[in-house]
C-alpha cells in the first residue's frame, strides 16, 4: 500500500518523534494533541519535551511542510494513535484481598472516537499506545466502527507498539525490531507498509492480541527481575553484605545477568504495563502482582534508610538529586524519587530537590531549585536519586566546599565510596550492609 497523508494523535514521547520520522521520510503528517499549549508551543518553533536530536528533526519538518499541528484530525491514509494510557486515579480492582491499579483508556477511546467522522473505506488506524490485551479488538474496533464501516473489511486495523528508550528515541524507531499485529494478515501488511517507510530493523507481523501481549511482556520480565535485585538488596543490608559486590560476582556466571537495584521503578512503561497484564487475569498472575508490590514498596524503604541515617527527619535539612524516573531524561512520569521525596517531607523534613534536566517542573508540594549550587546551600544531607551524568560526576571536594552537610546517601551506587569518604563524607549506599 501507499501513504501520502498521515495523521498521529498524541504528540508526547512517542507520538512526536514518530511524527517527525515520516514526515522525514516524505509524508504529509498532521499532528494532533488536545493541549492548546503544547499545539502552540510546536508551530512557534518550541519543543515541549526533552530528547536528543528531536528539536532538529521537528524544525525541519515543520520547515519543509511535511509536518503540520493542529488539535483536531483531518481526513487522511492512515491515523496512528499514540496517546497516554495512565492509571485510573480511583479506580482499583481486587484480588484476593490486594489491590491492583487499573488502565484509563479514556485518551484511547477519545482518538478513536476523533478518527470516526474522517474514516474512509481503505483507511489504515495504527493504535501505538501501550494497552491491555484485546484493547485493539474490544475497544477500539468498536468504536470507529461507528463510521457504518467494518474494521478488517472496510479498513484496516492494526497494534503496533513502540519500544524504545528515552534519549535514543529517534535512532532506535529505525534501528529496532517492529511487531505489527493486525485484526486480519490484510491489516498487519498495510501496517508494515506503513511503516517500511522509515524502520530498517525487521518488521514481524502477528495477530493485534499478540502485538499487545509482546509490549506487556518486554517490560513485565524487566519488572520481576529489577524486584528481584531490590529484594537482595533489602537482604545484603540485614545480612551484612555490600549487594553491589555480591551482584558483580554473582554476574560473573555466564548465565546470570541480575539487573541494579535502586530507589523503585518509575516511567510509563515497567511500573505500569504489568498491571495491564493483572488487570486482564488477576487470578492467574501472582507473580507479576508481587512483583509490582515490591517495586512499588521501594522508596517507602528509602525513606527507611534515610530517617535510620538521620535519627528522624522532622525538621531535618534534606537535598534530593534528581526526580527523572532514570538517568539523563527529563521524564518525570512514576517516578519514584518524586515519591521518596514527598514520604520524606509528610514525615516533617524540609527537602529541596534538584532535576537537571527539568529544573522548572510543576510540581506541586515540592521545592525545585534552579541549580545545584542552590540546591546544597544550607543543606544536611545528600541523596542521590536519579544517577544523571552530572551527578556521577560530581567532585566530592567541591561539593564538600559548598555545603557543610556531610551525609551522603547514595540509592544507584553512583558515587565512589573512598573519593568522597575521603572528601569527609559518611556515605551510606542503598543495599550495602556492612
Amino acid at each position: 500500500m501507499k501513504f501520502n497523508n498521515l495523521c498521529v494523535i498524541g504528540l508526547g514521547y512517542i507520538g512526536l518523534p514518530t511524527a517527525s520520522m515520516f514526515a522525514a521520510n516524505g509524508l504529509n503528517v498532521l499532528g494532533i494533541d488536545i493541549n492548546p499549549a503544547i499545539v502552540e508551543t510546536l508551530q512557534n518553533g518550541g519543543l515541549h519535551i526533552h530528547e536528543p536530536g528531536l528539536g532538529e528533526a521537528v524544525q525541519q519538518a515543520v520547515r519543509t511542510g511535511r509536518l503540520r499541528v493542529a488539535i483536531r484530525p483531518e481526513p487522511a491514509d492512515a491515523f496512528i494513535i499514540a496517546v497516554p494510557t495512565p492509571f485510573e486515579e480511583k479506580d482499583f480492582g481486587v484480588f484476593n484481598g490486594e489491590k491492583y491499579k487499573k488502565a484509563d483508556m479514556s485518551a484511547v477511546a477519545a482518538a478513536a472516537e476523533s478518527i470516526v467522522p474522517h474514516l474512509r473505506p481503505g483507511n489504515l488506524v495504527v493504535l501505538e499506545s501501550t494497552s491491555p490485551p484485546r484493547t485493539t479488538t474490544d475497544l477500539v474496533a468498536p468504536i470507529l466502527e461507528k463510521s457504518g464501516l467494518k474494521a478488517g473489511v472496510d479498513f484496516y486495523l492494526a497494534y503496533s507498539p513502540e519500544r524504545v528508550l528515552p534519549g535514543q528515541i529517534l535512532r532506535e524507531l529505525v534501528e529496532n525490531a517492529r511487531v505489527i499485529g493486525g485484526i486480519t494478515p490484510e491489516s498487519a501488511q498495510a501496517g508494515r507498509d506503513l511503516y517500511a517507510v522509515f524502520v530498517k530493523g525487521e518488521i514481524i507481523l502477528t495477530d493485534a492480541t499478540t502485538a499487545e501481549m509482546v509490549k506487556l511482556m518486554e517490560n513485565t520480565y524487566r519488572d520481576v527481575n529489577i524486584a528481584i535485585a531490590n529484594e537482595f538488596a533489602r537482604l545484603a543490608e540485614r545480612l551484612g553484605v555490600d549487594v553491589w559486590e555480591a551482584i558483580s560476582l554473582a554476574n560473573r556466571h555466564p548465565r546470570v545477568k541480575i539487573l541494579s537495584p535502586g530507589p523503585g521503578v518509575g516511567g510509563h512503561c515497567i511500573s505500569v504495563d504489568p498491571w495491564f497484564l493483572v488487570e486482564a487475569a488477576p487470578d492467574i498472575t501472582p507473580l507479576i502482582q508481587r512483583a509490582r508490590h515490591v517495586n512499588d514498596s521501594q522508596p517507602h524503604h528509602v525513606f527507611e534508610l534515610v530517617e535510620r541515617a538521620l535519627g528522624g527527619l522532622r525538621g531535618r535539612r534534606i537535598t534530593a538529586l534528581g526526580l527523572a524516573y532514570k538517568p539523563n531524561v527529563d521524564d518525570l512520569r512514576e517516578s519514584p524519587a518524586i515519591e521518596v521525596v514527598r514520604l520524606l517531607q509528610e514525615a516533617g523534613a524540609n527537602v529541596k530537590c534538584f532535576e537537571p534536566f527539568k529544573p522548572n517542573a510543576d510540581l506541586p508540594g515540592l521545592t525545585l531549585t534552579p541549580t545545584l549550587e542552590a540546591a546544597l546551600a544550607g543543606t544536611e544531607a545528600l541523596i542521590l536519586l536519579v544517577g544523571h551524568t552530572q551527578f556521577r560526576e560530581m567532585n566530592p571536594l567541591h561539593v564538600a566546599a559548598q555545603t557543610s552537610a556531610r551525609l551522603a546517601i547514595d540509592t544507584v551506587n553512583g558515587w565512589p565510596a573512598q573519593a568522597w569518604k575521603e572528601a569527609g563524607f559518611r556515605l551510606l549506599r542503598l543495599g550495602n550492609g556492612k
